[in-house]
């Protein structure tokens, strides 16, 4: 528990020199868009491709798919409660669609695989990957479809929704990197030592580079120009409250192995994914509510992660 703790630390002291550095201008947010495409272009795909080749068995990894049920229900459970809190809560009209992405859709990767490896090691990655896969899916279907409506004119908006690049998003170099693995497994390929001692050189910058990128995100969003209303305190409700609540309780319905259940209840508390500011600035849509949702959403996750471990472990 301790050393899951001082882990975690240590995480977020990576992201604090993201911010310190960003306010120094040593970083920049092109800095930013280049350290985010060598996350996942090149480090996450060799640690995928690694992680999947050293952890699991042919028979591991048949027994794993089978998991996916979890995130795939928990999530679309989500997108309807949030549908619901809307009305409820009379969440403001033209910001509804980035409100239901945001409650549901979480930081999967860039904080997500950072936190589940300090947490877990390296057993963890594979079910992190399944999580992500499920995510990043509904994200760029579902979430990206909601967010677009949020334009005043729609049937402008929506046109946007091509199917080309929603797959390119879908089937990005991460996945590439864990189907090369997960091929390498099925058929019992073993990898020389030496392409594996630099596929890990690469792999290895996947932690504090995302954490990086966090800490830019952060200070480019401006602590200052946070502001908390009804709305947001919904996003964060669905984030910390609802979404790890489905996830727990389909995992006392639905058998899976401890570990599985665990990460995908992390996954499912993960801040804000960071790419809705930007899609809201894209479509038009509420980009400052977006901006400080993230924002809060980060900030919160250092207090909020300690008494989540608590629960779990």
């Amino acid at each position: 528990m301790i050393s899951a703790y001082i882990n975690i630390f240590f995480i977020f002291v990576l992201m604090f020199i993201g911010y310190l550095l960003t306010y120094k201008q040593w970083f920049s947010n092109q800095i930013g868009d280049a350290f985010s495409k060598l996350v996942l272009q090149i480090a996450l795909p060799c640690n995928m491709f690694l992680t999947i080749t050293k952890n699991f068995s042919r028979a591991e990894f048949l027994h794993l798919v089978g998991g996916t049920v979890i995130p795939i229900l928990s999530m679309l459970l989500t997108f309807v409660i949030s549908f619901l809190y809307r009305r409820l809560f009379r969440i403001t009209p033209a910001r509804k669609g980035i409100f239901s992405t945001m409650f549901t859709c979480s930081n999967t990767i860039f904080i997500g695989l950072p936190i589940n490896l300090a947490i877990f090691g390296e057993k963890s990655v594979p079910y992190v990957l399944l999580y992500y896969i499920v995510n990043t899916t509904l994200f760029w279907t579902i979430g990206i479809y909601l967010i677009a409506r949020d334009n005043p004119q729609i049937e402008q908006a929506t046109v946007n929704f091509h199917l080309l690049p929603i797959l390119k998003k879908i089937f990005s170099p991460a996945l590439l990197g864990f189907l090369i693995g997960l091929c390498a497994v099925l058929l019992n390929f073993q990898l020389p030592s030496s392409i594996a001692t630099f596929l890990a050189y690469l792999g290895n910058l996947t932690t504090p580079l995302s954490m990086f990128v966090i800490g830019i995100i952060v200070y480019n969003v401006g602590i200052r120009n946070l502001t908390l209303n009804k709305d947001i305190l919904g996003v964060l409700i669905g984030r910390y409250v609802i979404s790890p609540l489905v996830v727990w309780l389909l995992g006392l319905w639905i058998s899976v192995p401890p570990l599985m259940l665990s990460v995908f209840i992390i996954q499912a508390a993960m801040p804000v994914q960071n790419s809705v500011p930007i899609l809201a600035r894209s479509y038009d849509a509420d980009q400052p509510f977006a901006a400080s949702a993230l924002g809060y959403s980060v900030l919160l996750y250092l207090a909020y992660i300690p008494l989540l471990l608590k629960l779990l472990l």
